[in-house]
């Protein structure tokens, strides 16, 4: 087996581990919770009788262990478990409705954030100590200490209610074949998240930047007369970006189950929706199902970005090998 097999052979295995582990969680914070599950979703003043064989139906009475397993063996087949509460749906086909809405919040929050951030971070490095340096930090700095939920509730005071340009709800899906009416359902939520984030990768990337431009190779270009934009996006972007990716995986994972507030400001049907109306009508099933679901995209995620170091720096492949 080669080094670069042998490496990944090893990743996929430690995935799995924080797989079981990330499971084990996610089971135990909802059935270690306090409380009855059968008293949730029946209400107070049933008879005991009832209490009793809904416990048994949704598999209470069972030794916690077997419960873990029964879940976690469903949970590898694409089987989620039912909703315990009406109208009782299948737990995954759910998930599978609302997390696209999620998903496509988050890729479009983190790609307007990009191609906001990358340009903004090579403007202020290249020109550090500038007027414009000190203007970006400082606009940066301001976006970063407004919440996700006023700054939505101001986008929405400015081009909904006062300019009419986008709606407030409603949503359409792309499957719908309507791509620009989704897009256009899909910016203003998908900016709110978007805003904190590219403040967020422009400190980081200018950071990175300032410490890589004033490396040799980089100071012996400018030296010979190349072309700024030749340096930054040939010899400084790529060695700078390290931090900026482990973001990038970071933040989508975290944006899929994060974007609670933004989902309810804009009436989106996503997972944060999803989970939070689960949890306040007691219906644990989906909970796990939702959690394990938004933990398994954190991970896997963040191991690919792992995996890309290599490509980034061929140092880091000789360090592995």
């Amino acid at each position: 087996m080669g080094p670069a097999l042998r490496r990944l052979a090893l990743r996929a295995l430690e995935l799995l581990v924080v797989l079981f582990i990330a499971s084990i969680g996610v089971f135990s914070l909802v059935v270690l919770m306090p409380g009855d599950p059968a008293v949730d979703i029946l209400g107070a003043g049933r008879a005991p009788s009832e209490y009793a064989a809904l416990r048994t139906e949704l598999g209470l009475d069972q030794p916690l262990a077997t419960r873990y397993f029964d879940w976690l063996g469903g949970a590898l087949t694409g089987d989620l478990g039912r909703s315990v509460v009406p109208p009782r749906s299948d737990v995954a086909g759910r998930v599978m409705s609302a997390l696209p809405v999620s998903l496509e919040i988050a890729v479009l929050g983190l790609l307007i954030a990009l191609l906001v951030a990358v340009p903004l971070a090579m403007w202020s490095a290249y020109r550090e100590g500038s007027v414009a340096d000190r203007i970006i930090g400082a606009g940066t700095f301001g976006v970063l200490s407004v919440p996700s939920f006023l700054a939505g509730l101001l986008l929405i005071l400015l081009l909904v209610d006062s300019g009419g340009w986008f709606p407030r709800s409603a949503w359409v899906r792309i499957g719908d074949g309507d791509l620009l009416g989704n897009l256009h359902h899909a910016f203003l939520p998908a900016l709110t998240v978007a805003l904190a984030e590219l403040a967020m990768f422009t400190r980081v990337l200018r950071g990175d930047l300032i410490v890589t431009l004033r490396e040799d190779y980089i100071l012996a270009a400018r030296a010979k007369g190349m072309n700024p934009l030749r340096i930054l996006f040939t010899d400084a972007l790529r060695p700078s970006s390290f931090s900026l990716v482990t973001l990038l995986g970071l933040s989508l994972g975290r944006l899929i189950g994060a974007t609670v507030v933004v989902e309810y400001l804009f009436s989106l049907p996503g997972m944060g929706t999803l989970i939070v109306n689960a949890a306040n009508q007691g219906d644990y099933p989906m909970v796990q199902g939702a959690v394990l679901t938004v933990a398994v995209i954190y991970v896997v995620i963040n191991a690919g970005i792992d995996l890309s170091y290599g490509y980034l720096d061929p140092r880091t492949r000789r360090v592995h090998a």
